[in-house]
């Protein structure tokens, strides 16, 4: 599987998440059979990435926050956003992958998964996340 492939069943498994508040090794692993994902490099990254997300929460979810507009509170943003959020976010800060690189996939999922106006919000979001990190 490719990584936008395996980033996008990130992302369904972070939404799950998000809608359902919990978290265990048993929902990640059914999740990953309902999926039928079976490649070992997809299935590592996908449970490092919810383990390294969940550790993060607060954390995260205290980036979003201080990144959004000044009369804008995190419960206003959808659960989709918040999930494609905290995906970017965690990929930009905790990992290798290029800050581009994280934002052009989230904002492509973005395009396919939420509302018309999500893309250039998440894209602005990330903008000043990015822009704060330098």
């Amino acid at each position: 599987m490719k990584r936008s492939e395996a980033r996008e069943m990130l992302f369904k498994a972070l939404y799950e998440i998000e809608v359902q508040k919990d978290i265990t090794d048993e929902h990640i692993n059914m999740f990953l059979e309902n999926n039928e994902i079976t490649d070992n490099a997809t299935i590592e990254y996908i449970k490092k990435s919810i383990s390294g997300i969940s550790l993060k929460k607060d954390e995260l979810e205290n980036i979003i926050s201080s990144n959004l507009k000044k009369d804008w509170k995190l419960d206003r943003i959808s659960k989709i956003n918040i999930a494609l959020l905290k995906l970017a976010i965690y990929e930009i800060k905790y990992t290798e992958t290029p800050f581009k690189v994280a934002i052009n996939e989230v904002v492509d999922l973005a395009k396919k998964y939420s509302e018309e106006t999500a893309p250039a919000f998440i894209n602005g979001v990330l903008a000043s996340v990015v822009a704060e990190e330098k």
